[in-house]
């Protein structure tokens, strides 16, 4: 469980936003929406402390992450598997190797179960025939998907996504939702899905944090997101050309 207590962060004198409270249970998956500049991505890069915040806590499982020393800082940033917008992938490898980067320097795998591992999740992404390709050779979609293996090679706990479908196209962006549910029912991992997509936290979502104004501005299930009379919300979601 993540559990997000009076979260503050600035740069300088720039707020981004303040006091901002949530939760994440076990197997549920967060989408966190607003405008461009809310601080989406700002406020998933504190789960796994590659930001810190001016005050508040982030705590996973009870443990405040922010006080915790850098080497055991390692092991919980292993618990996590990031998605990048662009993929983030390295083009002077294959793919296949993209995805086993991870296992070669943070695990004790030999070289046939690196192998097993990398085969499995590429699996999981419906691409087990083209580990040999570069990143060069992929459509934007595929890179995605080699990136959503890389993210699970490690078999973490908690999936962090980046604008998962930005720049696809509508039938590849509903693959990648496809494949958002698939993680999180098959591996059961909780995940943090930071999107303008509403058809994407339509499909996706269990729970939705709205970022706005430089606060937390809602936040609740897809059911009470249907019903609420929310006016920033509601308008923030029919700019998006989808209806609750």
């Amino acid at each position: 469980m993540i559990e997000i207590k009076n979260l503050t962060k600035s740069f300088g004198d720039t707020l981004v936003w303040r006091d901002v409270s949530l939760s994440v249970e076990e197997g549920e998956t967060l989408a966190v929406i607003g405008k461009s500049g809310s601080g989406k991505s700002v406020l998933m890069k504190h789960f796994n402390v590659l930001l810190y915040p001016d005050s508040g806590e982030v705590l996973i499982d009870g443990m405040n992450v922010f006080e915790i020393r850098y080497a055991r800082l390692r092991k919980l940033r292993q618990r996590f598997g990031v998605l990048f917008q662009g993929a983030a992938l390295f083009d002077s490898i294959s793919a296949f190797e993209n995805v086993a980067f991870p296992l070669r320097f943070f695990s004790d795998l030999n070289d046939k179960q690196i192998d097993d591992r990398v085969m499995e999740s590429l699996e999981l992404v419906n691409l087990a025939d083209i580990g040999n390709k570069s990143p060069a050779e992929l459509s934007g979609g595929m890179k995605k998907r080699i990136g959503l293996a890389r993210a699970i090679v490690m078999k973490p706990e908690y999936l962090l996504y980046d604008e998962p479908t930005s720049g696809l196209d509508p039938q590849t962006s509903d693959e990648i939702n496809d494949l958002i549910i698939s993680m999180a029912d098959t591996l059961d991992i909780t995940s943090i899905v930071v999107t303008h997509d509403m058809h994407s936290v339509l499909r996706v979502a269990d729970k939705v944090a709205f970022l706005d104004k430089q606060l937390l501005s809602w936040y609740g299930t897809l059911d009470e997101m249907r019903k609420s009379d929310h006016e920033d919300l509601n308008a923030f979601v029919r700019a998006s050309e989808y209806t609750i």
